[in-house]
């Protein structure tokens, strides 16, 4: 089984929808992890709702530091933070395959509840896409080069 540790700055939305997602996609195939460089505190519960609504389990995420996962085998990061936003991602450190999947953080988003509501959406089906995308990979005989590419094609919404 593949961990994948998804990073974000804080740790309150987008990571923690993409640890979600693929616990749910790729049950016994892939350990799903989150954390933040910077981790608010808390997961933001915008975040918890989404994925509520759309089904799948809300307890036990948390907001934590990617201190928490320091020492152990960590075979995939993936930064989600949107760096055209001008947020710092963060890089982690070691050996493990790395690719970005930049998403808008849902958190700053702005308007009624419902267009709140739909920003987060947007954002989980995105990651949902590019979750389901990694799962159909065959990464149990691909190379950390071949794993490399194509992690980053799918950030970067390419066939």
């Amino acid at each position: 089984m593949l961990t994948v540790l998804f990073l974000c700055t804080g740790n309150s939305c987008r990571s923690i929808l993409a640890e979600s997602l693929l616990q749910h996609w790729g049950q016994g195939r892939f350990r799903s992890l989150s954390a933040g460089s910077f981790p608010t505190g808390q997961v933001n519960p915008m975040s918890l709702r989404t994925l509520a609504g759309h089904g799948l389990p809300t307890a036990g995420f948390y907001s934590k530091s990617w201190d928490e996962w320091r020492g152990r085998t960590i075979d995939i990061v993936i930064t989600v933070c949107d760096q055209a936003a001008g947020e710092s991602c963060p890089v982690y450190p070691g050996t493990p395959v790395k690719a970005h999947w930049g998403v808008p953080d849902p958190a700053h988003a702005t308007g009624t509840a419902a267009e709140i509501a739909a920003e987060f959406d947007k954002v989980f089906v995105t990651l949902q896409e590019r979750v389901q995308r990694l799962v159909a990979l065959p990464v149990e005989t691909m190379s950390p080069e071949a794993l490399s590419s194509r992690l980053t094609a799918i950030g970067r919404d390419e066939p």
